[in-house]
C-alpha cells in the first residue's frame, strides 16, 4: 500500500506502509503524523489508520481524540490523486536543475579538453555523431558515483540522494540500468530538440505516476533534505562557470552563424566581443 504523509508542512511520498513503519519505529513519525492513501477521503493521523493502530499505545488516546478534525482539513478538504500532489513539480524542479549542472560541468569540462588536445571544433561541432556520444562519459561516471555515494556534484548541491526502496545503495547494475534509460529516455542524448521532447515527456510522465520513469522501472526512492541557501548560490555560480567554459571554446565558431541569423547584433557583438579560446592551429 502507497501513503503519503506530512512533516513539517511538506507532502512526502509515495511510501510502502513498511517504511512508515520503520519510520514509526526510528522517531521519525508520531502518532499524530497527518497521513493518507487512496482509498481515503480525508487525511488522518497515523494511529486512525487501521494498519497502524497497533504501532501506537493506549497513550495515545489523547491525541486521537484531539486530531479526530485532520489539522490540514481546511487548507485542503480533500487530499489530491497521487499523479498531481502538490509539491511533485516543485521537487521534479530540483532534480531538473540539478540533471543539467551535472551535464553543463561535464561539456564544459569535455570541450577544454578537445580543445587542448587540438581537436577540430568546428568539424566537432556539425558532426552528429559526435554531438549524440557526447555526454555517454558523463553517464558512465553517474553510474560510479550513484553506485558509492548515491548522489552527483549537482544532485548533492539541491539535497537530492537516489536508493533503492529498502534504503540500500544501488548496485552497479542497477546504477547503470537507471543512468541508460536517462540517457536515452531523460535527455535524448541532451541532443537539440530531442533533448526538449524528452524532457517533457519526462515531466509528464512524472506528473502521472508520482515519479521519473527511471525510477519507478528500478523500484528507486529519492530523498530530498532542505535546500542550503550557501548551496544554492554555490549551483547559480556552478552554472554560470559552465556555460563560460563551453562558450570560450566553440564561440568563435558560432559566432559567424549567429551574427548571420541575427544581423543587428553585429555591431553589438563587435563592440563587446566575448571573452574566447584562441582556434588552435589545427582547426
Amino acid at each position: 500500500m502507497e501513503l503519503w504523509i506530512i512533516i513539517h508542512g511538506e507532502k512526502r511520498g509515495p511510501l510502502q506502509d513498511y517504511q512508515v513503519r520503520q519510520g514509526i519505529d526510528n522517531g521519525d513519525y508520531e502518532a499524530t503524523t497527518p497521513a493518507w492513501h487512496e482509498g481515503m477521503t480525508e487525511w488522518m493521523p497515523l494511529n486512525q489508520i487501521e494498519v497502524f493502530k497497533s504501532w501506537f499505545g493506549p497513550q495515545f488516546k489523547e491525541e486521537e481524540e484531539e486530531f479526530a478534525t485532520p489539522p490540514v482539513k481546511q487548507e485542503e478538504p480533500r487530499p489530491p490523486q497521487l499523479p498531481t500532489q502538490p509539491g511533485v513539480t516543485w521537487y521534479l524542479g530540483r532534480r531538473f536543475w540539478a540533471r543539467w549542472l551535472d551535464l553543463y560541468l561535464f561539456a564544459g569540462v569535455w570541450w577544454l579538453v578537445m580543445w587542448a588536445a587540438g581537436r577540430d571544433i568546428g568539424a566537432t561541432l556539425i558532426n552528429p555523431w559526435i554531438m549524440v556520444a557526447q555526454y555517454v562519459p558523463w553517464f558512465v561516471l553517474e553510474t560510479i558515483l550513484l553506485h558509492h555515494t548515491g548522489t552527483t556534484p549537482g544532485k548533492w548541491l539541491l539535497g537530492i540522494e537516489v536508493r533503492n526502496e529498502d534504503g540500500s545503495k544501488l548496485t552497479l547494475a542497477e546504477s547503470t540500468r537507471r543512468a541508460l534509460r536517462v540517457l536515452i529516455g531523460g535527455v535524448g542524448f541532451g541532443w537539440g530538440l530531442l533533448a526538449v521532447f524528452c524532457q517533457g515527456l519526462s515531466l509528464f510522465t512524472a506528473k502521472r505516476i508520482g515519479k521519473p520513469l527511471w525510477d519507478h522501472m528500478g523500484n528507486h526512492q529519492v530523498r530530498f533534505t532542505p535546500l542550503r541557501p550557501v548551496r544554492v548560490v554555490v549551483l547559480v555560480l556552478l552554472y554560470f562557470t559552465a556555460m563560460q567554459m563551453q562558450m570560450a571554446v566553440v564561440w568563435p565558431y558560432v559566432m559567424p552563424k549567429t551574427v548571420e541569423m541575427f544581423p543587428s547584433l553585429k555591431e553589438q557583438i563587435d563592440e563587446n566581443p566575448p571573452w574566447h579560446l584562441p582556434k588552435r592551429s589545427a582547426d
